[in-house]
């Protein structure tokens, strides 16, 4: 993990203690539904980088007998954890408390108070969504950020900002649930708030849950890197075939390949040895992610039947 992922988790987090504290405050002084919501959201963001700050420490522990490949893929499980986290706490509550307060409304006393500690959650939340959306722009690349979502490979940069962004929509959606309620005198629109958080949050949820499952069950590496092992293999001589290319994430940064290789049989066994060291030593120099690499020597006969 880069540590501009780091820093983007420690800016959140610092974010996100300042704002459940001062949220928690207005909605006990003005007994806000929508208000309690966005303190439970706030509070549910700090545990999820409490979290992915554990699960990124977890990822660096070396390999040992049991992990052979190393504890790399402990980000993506935290990050999956996180998506639960966020749906079964963040969005059920919301939920829960959004239609007691829509089916019992209680009045919103003091909304001054309220504008005045959103108006400050969204300076928090913006300074560390800015950040995030900073930080994720520079790691992207030329993708968009809908393919550098689904192509990145280190969840910690795009749960976080998910989550800053459906901040933001929480905070808008508070805003607009306390003004119509001091302005008209319908109370239910708090609670009818509460519910839109509890959605906001549930969807934000049910993606960040999609996208890290892949890589947690084990996710290839890009096309890009797939295509240039390719190149690399089938630039050498006395290869009749390359069956197959097979990647595998093991962590953001370590991706192990196993490839098969059907190569001509009149190869001595000291040049085989040597094209298979050379392959490797270019493929990791090429693909520093690339920790482990894997050659089997089998005709494409064989790999043809194993399939």
């Amino acid at each position: 993990m880069s540590a501009s992922s780091k820093k983007v988790i420690y800016a959140a987090l610092a974010g996100n203690i300042l704002i459940t504290v001062t949220k928690f405050f207005a909605a006990v002084i003005t007994g806000s539904s929508a208000m309690f919501s966005e303190g439970i959201h706030s509070m549910v963001d700090t545990g999820n980088q409490v979290l992915l700050l554990h699960g990124m420490r977890k990822a660096r522990t070396p390999p040992c007998k049991r992990f052979p490949f190393g504890h790399g893929k402990e980000i993506y499980f935290w990050s999956f954890a996180v998506a639960i986290l966020i749906f079964a706490v963040g969005s059920g509550v919301s939920l829960y408390e959004g239609i007691i307060h829509t089916i019992h409304p209680a009045p919103v006393e003091n909304p001054q108070v309220n504008y005045i500690v959103l108006g400050l959650a969204m300076l928090f939340e913006g300074a560390a969504w800015y950040f995030a959306l900073t930080e994720f722009s520079r790691a992207k690349g030329k993708w968009g950020y809908i393919e550098a979502v689904r192509r990145g490979k280190d969840p910690t940069m795009f749960v976080v900002l998910f989550e800053d962004s459906a901040a933001m929509l929480g905070i808008a959606v508070a805003f607009l649930g306390v003004l119509l309620v001091d302005f008209t005198g319908i109370l239910i629109y708090d609670g009818i708030a509460s519910i839109i958080i509890g959605l906001i949050l549930g969807s934000t949820a049910v993606w960040l849950a999609y996208e890290t499952k892949g890589l947690l069950i084990g996710e290839s590496a890009n096309e890009m890197v797939i295509k240039g092992i390719r190149e690399i293999i089938l630039q050498y001589d006395g290869i009749d075939n390359l069956n197959e290319v097979l990647t595998m994430h093991m962590g953001p940064d370590y991706i192990l390949v196993n490839v098969s290789i059907d190569f001509r049989d009149s190869i001595p066994a000291v040049d085989l040895e040597n094209i298979i060291a050379d392959m490797d030593t270019q493929i990791k120099e090429s693909y520093p992610t690339v920790k482990r690499v894997f050659v089997e020597a089998e005709s494409r006969r064989m790999t043809t039947r194993s399939e």
